[in-house]
C-alpha cells in the first residue's frame, strides 16, 4: 500500500504539471491575440531568400490589388516587398520615404502615385494640385535614385466617368499622368504604361464607378507588372 504522504505528493505534482500546462497555453493564446494579422494580403511582411534580388513596390490600393500576383509570378526570381501601407499622395510619399525605403539594398523599385493627389477634398481643391504634384515627384525620384535601384514609373491607371466617391474627374488622370511622363523622361526612368494596359479593358475588368478593379483585373495588372519587372531585372 501506498503511504498516503507520497500519494499527496504525487497528486501535487499532477496539479502542478496541470497547472504549468494551463499557463502555457494561455500565454500562447495571449500572443497569438496580440499578433496583428495583416489588413490586406499584401501586407504580409516577406522573408529574404539572400540569393535573389530585392524589388520594392510603392504605391495606393491598385498596387496593393496586384502586389500578391507579382510576388507569385516572381517567385524565385526576386524576392519582392512593398510598403506596408497605402502610398496614398506624393505629399506622403515626401513625409514616409526615408521610412519605406529602409535600410536595405533594393534592385528595381516600381512606383506610382496619381489617383490620390487627383481626389478632390471638401474645400474643392484637388489633394494635391499639378503644380506641387510635379514638385513632389521631382524630389521623390531624386531620393530614390540615391538607392542605386532601376526604376520604374507606373502610370495611373484609369479613372472612370460617372460621380465617385471620393471624388474623382474623368479624364484628369491624363493631365497627372503627362506631367509624370514629363518628369520621367528628363529623370531616365522607365515608364510602365499601366494606363494603356488598363484601358481597353476597363468596362470587363473594374469595379462599376470606381477607379478599383475586380480581382481579374488585378491580376491582370499584376501579370504585366512582374513582366516589367522580370525584364529590368534581365538587364541589370
Amino acid at each position: 500500500m501506498i503511504p498516503r504522504k507520497e500519494r499527496v505528493g504525487g497528486k501535487r505534482s499532477i496539479w502542478s504539471m496541470k497547472l504549468i500546462l494551463s499557463l502555457l497555453l494561455v500565454s500562447a493564446a495571449f500572443a497569438t491575440a496580440q499578433t496583428p494579422k495583416p489588413s490586406h494580403p499584401s501586407l504580409v511582411p516577406v522573408v529574404d531568400d539572400p540569393k535573389l534580388p530585392r524589388v520594392l513596390i510603392i504605391g495606393d490600393s491598385i498596387s496593393m490589388g496586384y502586389t500578391v500576383t507579382v510576388q507569385e509570378k516572381l517567385v524565385g526570381v526576386a524576392n519582392v516587398h512593398r510598403i506596408m501601407e497605402n502610398g496614398g499622395p506624393t505629399s506622403r510619399g515626401i513625409d514616409k520615404i526615408e521610412k519605406w525605403l529602409g535600410d536595405g539594398k533594393w534592385d528595381v523599385i516600381h512606383f506610382n502615385w496619381g489617383l490620390h493627389d487627383l481626389r478632390y477634398m471638401d474645400d474643392g481643391k484637388r489633394q494635391v494640385e499639378p503644380p506641387e504634384y510635379e514638385a513632389n515627384l521631382r524630389k521623390l525620384v531624386a531620393r530614390m535614385k540615391q538607392t542605386g535601384a532601376t526604376l520604374i514609373w507606373a502610370s495611373t491607371t484609369p479613372v472612370p466617368e460617372g460621380k465617385l466617391k471620393p471624388e474623382r474627374r474623368f479624364g484628369h488622370e491624363q493631365a497627372y499622368n503627362e506631367i509624370a511622363a514629363k518628369v520621367m523622361q528628363e529623370e531616365g526612368v522607365a515608364v510602365n504604361d499601366l494606363y494603356a494596359t488598363a484601358l481597353p479593358k476597363v468596362g470587363e475588368l473594374q469595379k462599376p464607378q470606381d477607379v478599383h478593379f475586380l480581382p481579374e483585373g488585378s491580376v491582370y495588372l499584376g501579370e504585366k507588372v512582374a513582366a516589367v519587372i522580370r525584364a529590368a531585372l534581365k538587364a541589370e
